[in-house]
């Protein structure tokens, strides 16, 4: 092999913000990308995510982005908040593309009915918290990652300690029209990007996910709430784009359809919090369907937008 220093792709590990994935590496011996460890494979398990064993993680990443973009995305720091149908998937995407470190926030407690639609609904962790369920699972995809789960719920009461962290972007995939109305203006406030998702549930073609400003999508009317309560309670403008990207969808939503194995006495909830001050099943007037195959299609849309505005270099005429 060619000792020419200029044919091998830039090393991950240098270092742009501390407690990334990428700076912590900056700390151990460098290995090279293109050469062969003396020994034998490095074992997956091992107690450390060596530079070498990190390139080849993320080596079909890196050979769609490029090495800068790779570095950027290890130096990242995404929040998702909303671990359900869309969240759960969002933020495994965001492990798998190689972002350094992940804040992952919401209060419930898995249920055996979100088993269609949510990773982290499995055998054996109905009644866990999803935050740490999902941390744990996303710490075994991405070892290097700096992984925190916060089994909170966003509010205005607990929306100065969540973003104090202070995240590079935020996810978010809340599903209650207030919070969510709240989370956007202070991040608008903070001039903090996020990426919105509209209402997934009720819908069968992951084909007509799209992706388009807040301020302007039509045919979601979970959106179309959250627009009105954003101009009414927050003093949005009218008709203007707002600089959101919202994740959405042209197919509108159905009905859901009553099913025979209640015996007629309708839904009752089975969740393990039941009641928990914040939402419960029994208090909504309407429970939609959903499918784990569209709601995973939106969590895939916000990764991907998420990942295309933090992987572009700041300067734009900047080569990858």
């Amino acid at each position: 092999m060619s000792d020419d220093t200029s044919l091998r792709p830039l090393p991950w590990e240098q270092p742009q913000r501390g407690g990334s994935a990428s700076a912590l590496l900056s700390l151990r011996k460098p290995t090279s990308d293109l050469d062969s460890p003396d020994s034998e494979a490095e074992p997956d398990d091992g107690p450390v995510e060596t530079p070498y064993r990190l390139h080849r993680r993320f080596d079909r990443m890196g050979r769609l982005v490029g090495d800068a973009a790779m570095r950027r995305l290890l130096d990242s720091h995404v929040m998702v908040i909303g671990l359900g149908g869309v969240g759960s998937w969002a933020a495994e995407a965001l492990a798998r593309a190689g972002v350094g470190r992940l804040t992952l926030v919401d209060f419930d407690l898995v249920c055996v009915t979100n088993a269609n639609r949510q990773l982290h609904a499995m055998r054996g962790t109905t009644g866990k918290a999803k935050a740490t369920v999902m941390a744990e699972r996303l710490q075994l995809i991405h070892p290097s990652c700096a992984i925190e789960g916060v089994r909170s719920f966003y509010d205005a009461e607990t929306s100065e300690d969540l973003l104090a962290r202070a995240p590079d972007l935020i996810v978010d995939a809340i599903d209650n029209l207030t919070a969510k109305a709240h989370l956007i203006a202070r991040c608008r406030e903070r001039a903090l990007p996020l990426i919105v998702s509209g209402g997934a549930s009720g819908r069968l073609d992951p084909t007509q996910v799209r992706v388009g400003e807040l301020g302007r999508v039509t045919g979601d009317p979970f959106l179309a709430a959250l627009r009105k309560h954003l101009r009414q309670r927050h003093d949005f403008p009218r008709a203007a784009d707002w600089g959101v990207p919202a994740v959405y969808s042209l197919e509108p939503p159905a009905a859901p359809l009553p099913l025979a194995y209640d015996g007629g006495e309708g839904f009752r909830c089975v969740c393990p919090q039941g009641d928990n001050g914040k939402h419960t099943c029994d208090a909504r007037n309407l429970i939609y369907g959903t499918a784990g195959f569209v709601t995973g299609s939106f969590g895939f849309a916000c990764a991907a937008e998420a990942v295309r505005r933090l992987s572009a270099p700041a300067d734009p005429a900047t080569a990858r």
